[in-house]
């Protein structure tokens, strides 16, 4: 016959067993490089909200002053790249530097052929809709 006290492992009538639960792991790169591509690139989204600030100025200080559409259009432009910012990160800050470098320059050129239209619907006679 086998002594019970030969297995220490097995739990007893009254004993329960716990085990504590393993440190979550991050499985991305390191913080420090995260920041430095996050940093980098967010001057050039910066770059294009400043832009799109300057030229709602422009547009609102000119002869005939922006009409509610254009006041949301150009408030839009220049919310846009902030919002695409948010999304490259969410998608890129968990994957290696260059993926997220990749989301970031593909952001920018989202950002970018947006601009493009909104500042080509401006100058055009189809943007005489956002003027009073």
């Amino acid at each position: 016959m086998a002594d019970e006290t030969s297995l220490p492992d097995t739990p007893r009538g009254d004993e329960t067993v716990t085990s504590t639960p393993a440190a979550p792991t991050r499985t991305g790169p390191p913080t420090w490089i995260v920041a430095v591509v996050s940093g980098a690139f967010g001057l050039l989204y910066a770059y294009a909200v400043w832009n799109a600030i300057a030229y709602l100025a422009l547009l609102a200080g000119g002869t005939r002053p922006l009409n509610g559409l254009g006041w949301g259009v150009m408030i839009f432009a220049a919310a846009f790249p902030i919002i695409v910012f948010a999304l490259a990160f969410g998608v890129g800050y968990r994957r290696a530097w260059w993926e997220l470098a990749i989301a970031y320059i593909a952001g920018l050129g989202v950002v970018a052929v947006f601009w493009l239209n909104v500042v080509a619907y401006t100058v055009t006679s189809s943007g005489s809709s956002l003027l009073a």
